[in-house]
């Protein structure tokens, strides 16, 4: 029972990850920050790094790997977001 919940929660990472790339997708698409929330996606992020932390010391294989697949897709967004705001500002200052 432990190898069935353990696949399980492995499959349910993987879909963790799978719901970041939408949003990645949206913000490269339309080339725009606009109704990202830096700090949410920032907490995302940091999340995502203690649990990759924990599940080193728990020895939790799917539990990594879970999260970096999501730290990579969230990671994405929040990149993206980041190149977008700044060119954002750079292009509202060189226009004033």
């Amino acid at each position: 029972m432990k190898e069935i919940v353990a696949w399980i929660f492995g499959f349910a990472l993987m879909g963790n990850a799978a719901l970041f790339v939408p949003q990645a997708l949206a913000v490269w698409r339309k080339k725009s920050d606009e109704g990202i929330s830096l700090i949410t996606f920032a907490g995302f992020n940091l999340l995502q790094v203690i649990a990759i932390v924990q599940g080193f010391y728990q020895h939790d294989v799917a539990l990594i790997v879970g999260m970096v697949a999501s730290l990579i897709t969230c990671g994405a967004v929040t990149c993206l977001t980041l190149v977008y705001r700044v060119g954002r500002k750079r292009t509202t200052i060189a226009a004033s």
